[in-house]
């Protein structure tokens, strides 16, 4: 009886900690998520690049866009909240946006074109994953000098 008692204990710990794993692997994911202000072609059709963007998560900016510009936020978990004023050409006032995007599971970083975001196009046409550029350094010569003093006498 206390064999079976322990063995059960045992089981029971294994299964709450895999459960617990498996949440925490889904809702604890950190990811990054980039926005960029450039101009968007999908299909033949051009999105202009907007004068200024500025994106919020909760009360803090996390990013304020000019036309070709990047940012960046971080966040955790699946799902990403953010708003936008978004100030279409000099002079004009800026407009409130909100969002709340998916973020796949298998995506670390996640670009969002916010001219094609705020077209109203489908998400394949706004949402990319953010691959790194490999910058590869030319390996410098080594420069063999004789190994004499001026002397004519060696080291």
């Amino acid at each position: 009886m206390k064999n079976k008692r322990r063995l059960l204990f045992r089981a029971l710990t294994v299964c709450i900690l895999v459960a617990v794993a498996a949440v925490m692997m889904v809702i604890g994911r950190g990811h990054t998520i980039y926005f960029d202000n450039k101009t968007a072609t999908v299909d033949g059709q051009e999105y202009k690049a907007f004068q200024r963007v500025e994106v919020f998560v909760g009360e803090e900016r996390v990013a304020r866009l000019a036309k070709r510009e990047r940012g960046m936020a971080s966040c955790v978990g699946q799902r990403f909240s953010f708003t936008m004023d978004v100030t279409e050409n000099k002079g004009d006032e800026p407009k409130h946006y909100e969002y709340t995007v998916s973020v796949p599971y298998g995506m670390d970083g996640m670009v969002v074109s916010v001219p094609a975001l705020l077209a109203g196009l489908p998400e394949e046409a706004w949402r990319s994953e953010f691959v790194p550029q490999v910058v590869q350094e030319e390996e410098e010569e080594e420069v063999v000098t004789d190994e004499f003093d001026m002397d004519g006498s060696e080291f």
